[in-house]
Parts: C-alpha cells; sequence; structure tokens
C-alpha cells in the first residue's frame, strides 16, 4: 500500500524507525544506516484541513481565469488553499467542490489542491490524510518500530540535522552548503583535496557522494521547488551527471532533472509536499514544545529519581499545564522562573 501524499522511498538494508510520542507532539523517525533519512512532526493544534492527503469539500472563494486557478475556503481560514483548474473545468465562486490536499502549507501560502469533483453541502473533511504514526507504521511495515528513551534521543539528533545547512566529510573529501532561499535551493558541492587520491577521481567521487547528500537533506527537512546544485568541476561531464542525478531521484514522484551548464550547474526540480521542517521548528509553539520534551527525557533517562519539574514563567506555565500533568504523577510544574526561560530540575 501506498500512502497518498507521502514521499516514498526504496525499501533497503539498515533502515530503523523511531516513533517519539509526547503530549502536543508526535514524531516520526526513519535512519538508514545511522543517518536521519526522515522526519516527520505532527501537533495536537495541526488543523486536519491542511494535512496532505486529505480529502474535504470546499467552497470557491475566489477564481483566477488569468492563473486557470481558484482560491478554496477549506473551513481552516485563510489562507485559503490553492487549486489549479483542469481545461474542461469551469467554476464560480461559492460553488462547493471536493479536493483533495497535495502539498501542505508554506510561508504566507495555503495548502496545494487537487481537483476531485463538485462537492455538496458545507465544507467538511471527508478523509483526513496519514498522521506521522500512520506514515511511520506504513514505511515500518513488519520492521520494528522504536520507542521510549532511544526515540526521544533520536528526535532531537533529528531536529538538530534538520537545522543544519552543512554537511562535512572529511573521509570523502565533502564540503556541502544547503540554504533554502524564497526563489530556490541553493546546493553548494565543494571537494576538499585527501592526499594521495587522484584530484579528478576525487571529485568525480565527491559529486556522487554530495548528490546523495543533497537528496537526503531535501528529504528530511521537506524542501521543495527549483533546486540548483553547484558541483565540484564537471563542466565537461554532463550525460554522466545528470544521469548520475536520474539516479539517485528515481524513487521520486515528480521530479524532473535539468540539463548540467557549461559552468557545472545542475538544476533539479522536486515537488512540494510536506510543511518545510524549517518553518516548523520556527514556530513560537516549538520552544515550549522542546521543554516538555526535555522534562520527558529526563523522567525516561532517570526512574529512580521521584520527580523532575520544569521550572518556567507564569504565562508559559499556563499553556504547559496540561501537557506536564500529561506526563504522569513524576512530572511537576513551576510557574516561578523567568519569563521565556526554561529550566529542569529534580524535585
Amino acid at each position: 500500500m501506498v500512502l497518498a501524499g507521502v514521499r516514498q522511498h526504496k525499501v533497503v538494508a539498515g533502515l530503523e524507525f523511531y516513533l517519539d510520542e509526547m503530549p502536543g507532539e508526535t514524531r516520526a523517525v526513519v535512519t538508514q544506516n545511522g543517518e536521519v533519512h526522515s522526519l516527520y512532526i505532527e501537533r495536537d493544534t495541526d488543523r486536519f484541513e491542511n494535512r496532505l492527503g486529505t480529502q474535504l469539500v470546499g467552497r470557491v472563494a475566489r477564481v483566477e481565469p488569468g492563473l486557470k486557478a481558484a482560491f478554496i475556503d477549506t473551513g481552516a481560514g485563510e489562507p485559503f488553499g490553492f487549486m489549479s483548474l483542469p481545461k474542461a473545468v469551469h467554476l464560480t465562486e461559492g460553488q462547493k467542490v471536493r479536493v483533495q490536499v497535495s502539498a501542505e502549507i508554506r510561508e504566507s501560502k495555503g495548502p496545494a489542491l487537487k481537483y476531485l469533483g463538485e462537492g455538496q453541502g458545507d465544507a467538511r473533511i471527508l478523509s483526513a490524510g496519514p498522521g506521522v504514526t500512520q506514515i511511520l507504521r506504513e514505511l515500518a511495515g513488519s520492521e520494528e518500530i522504536i520507542t521510549g528513551l532511544k526515540a526521544v534521543e533520536m528526535s532531537l539528533h533529528a531536529e538538530e540535522e534538520a537545522r543544519s545547512t552543512s554537511v562535512i566529510r572529511s573521509d570523502v573529501g565533502l564540503d556541502l552548503a544547503i540554504q533554502r532561499t524564497r526563489a530556490l535551493i541553493a546546493a553548494d558541492i565543494d571537494y576538499a583535496p585527501l592526499p594521495g587520491r587522484d584530484s579528478r577521481k576525487g571529485r568525480d567521487a565527491v559529486n556522487r557522494f554530495g548528490l546523495n547528500e543533497v537528496a537526503r537533506q531535501l528529504r528530511l527537512k521537506h524542501w521543495g521547488g527549483i533546486v540548483a546544485i553547484d558541483l565540484a568541476g564537471v563542466a565537461f561531464q554532463g550525460d554522466s551527471i545528470v544521469n548520475l542525478a536520474k539516479a539517485v531521484f528515481s524513487g521520486w514522484n515528480g521530479v524532473a532533472i535539468g540539463p548540467l551548464s557549461r559552468f557545472g550547474l545542475l538544476q533539479v526540480s522536486v515537488p512540494w509536499s510536506h510543511t518545510p521542517l524549517d518553518e516548523r521548528l520556527a514556530h513560537r509553539d516549538t520552544v515550549l514544545l522542546d521543554s516538555v520534551r526535555r522534562l520527558h527525557h529526563a523522567l525516561l533517562s532517570d526512574r529512580a529519581t521521584p520527580v523532575y519539574e520544569l521550572v518556567c514563567g507564569a504565562e508559559s506555565a499556563k499553556r504547559l499545564a496540561p501537557l506536564v500533568a500529561a506526563l504522569g504523577p513524576r512530572a511537576r510544574l513551576s510557574a516561578d522562573g523567568p519569563a521565556g526561560a526554561f529550566t529542569i530540575k529534580q524535585g
């Protein structure tokens, strides 16, 4: 079975699956040979109307003939969903339609929607897209899903990886920088020569490794759009590099590989799917939830201590109270700390 909207990967050896469940947030992590392969984040405050794969009835809020598209009110408020119109479909304002979320919200843009047909009745969800637990179980199949302390630690490590914008691999001479701009994703593959290695072979190896690493970073960060990859000295190896890129992205739906320029720049088009992780992690709730995760980690890593206490400011305590209470009787909350500060201490 293939989950709607989930970016698939080939089933290969060395995959491990982690489920980090805590009050307020659930994370699913996939690793391959010890490296973070994928990270999915779901929060209790998320709207199902914006979830990838959700099917619903929406109302046409505005038709844009020049764009051959329409903005759809799905019941989640603005920004409304954006839907490109099939050639034979003509909509009017106020009309009800059945749609499916094909890409989640990002920046100030609403979800991208796919037209399924005419709708009836009020705006409502017909079937919700898969949550992260379902995604992980589908990807894992019969493999074990690791929970508890190991899963918490792996999700913290995965978050650190998702925030990083560089990858250094001295064993192969790779220095990779990858950044997201408003217009595109920029990836720069540099070669740091290794002693005793032929420079031509070294650059070829770094480009092979670097393209795989770019794909891993895009998958991990949930980035899409135009990806401009500056390769290491490949101006005269266009066919081999393009073929290599096609092999690297062969398991990805909707990816297009552009030609290699004479300056060694390769362009790849990757469809958007989930909300980018940098936007998820930049949300104001992240700091609050991270404090709960650190408290949860302390409780799991030290079961002998009767009580652990999360100390924070009064305003934060109001929001954190139900989350801390859900961790059980060993978890306590104190509002005696300064505003914006979070401390974990033994009770």
